[in-house]
């Protein structure tokens, strides 16, 4: 027999969220590094199972963009979820976490003094991974001196007693990030380091894109891909609210 696998680590708070966890099957539908990481690093250490979801959902059909990536993730979860109730039915995952990130444009003010609201109204484009370095640093230049918005829409999934047999819940987390007016020979070197390549805006924050950004309004870990102090509120909610909550 397998060793079971320990969703809550030694150093986590002794919290109402981490004492209904402990030994519960957590599921990460997802084969970030860097949402495990940021999960680790609160004392949640997830299975992780990586979603076979396309995420080819078409971002025309969300009047509302901030609703495109919980989509995602809720499709992300859902199907992690079913795959595995089908495949281990004595085994089904009490909880099943999956989570997107992407990046907005935003309109900067001319001056500190004129307000968002007063800005015309323009609908966000979402900048997606540049595949080349080219693309990359076209993207860069754009958000040279400006703001973008960094959202990421978290999903769960678990079971409750009720057809279809799971519940699902889900939240947005959402961060402004200002670029400093940095000159293009930073510009330049950073993506010739190739760290931008594949990422949601062309940058890391947490990386050497860091050297780009003069401040972020909101979590941090929001945009490096996953924002866990909400999360967890949002857990912690749940248990107070939901009487099916982690106990089926």
């Amino acid at each position: 027999m397998s060793k079971k696998h320990d969703s809550v680590l030694p150093h986590a708070l002794p919290i109402p969220v981490f004492n209904k966890l402990f030994g519960k099957r957590v599921v990460l539908a997802s084969a970030s590094p860097r949402r495990k990481e940021i999960l680790n690093t609160y004392g949640l250490n997830p299975e992780i199972v990586p979603s076979t979801f396309e995420e080819n959902l078409s971002k025309d059909d969300f009047p509302n963009i901030y609703e495109y990536p919980v989509s995602t993730a809720t499709e992300k979860a859902v199907e992690v979820y079913e795959r595995l109730v089908q495949e281990q039915p004595d085994n089904a995952p009490d909880l099943v976490i999956a989570a997107d990130t992407i990046v907005l444009t935003r309109p900067t003010p001319p001056t500190s003094d004129v307000a968002h609201s007063l800005l015309p109204h323009t609908y966000p484009e979402v900048l997606e991974k540049p595949g080349t370095k080219e693309d990359n640093y076209r993207m860069l230049l754009d958000l040279n001196g400006q703001q973008c918005e960094v959202v990421t829409g978290v999903s769960i999934v678990y079971p409750i007693l009720t057809a279809p047999g799971f519940q699902i819940k889900s939240l947005d987390e959402r961060s402004i990030v200002q670029f400093s007016d940095n000159p293009k020979h930073l510009l330049e070197a950073y993506v010739d380091s190739g760290e931008g390549i594949d990422r949601a805006g062309g940058f890391a924050v947490q990386g050497l894109g860091g050297l780009l950004i003069a401040k972020i309004d909101g979590d941090f870990w929001n945009v490096v891909g996953f924002p866990a102090a909400s999360f967890f509120k949002f857990l912690d909610l749940l248990i107070e609210e939901e009487e099916e909550f982690l106990d089926i």
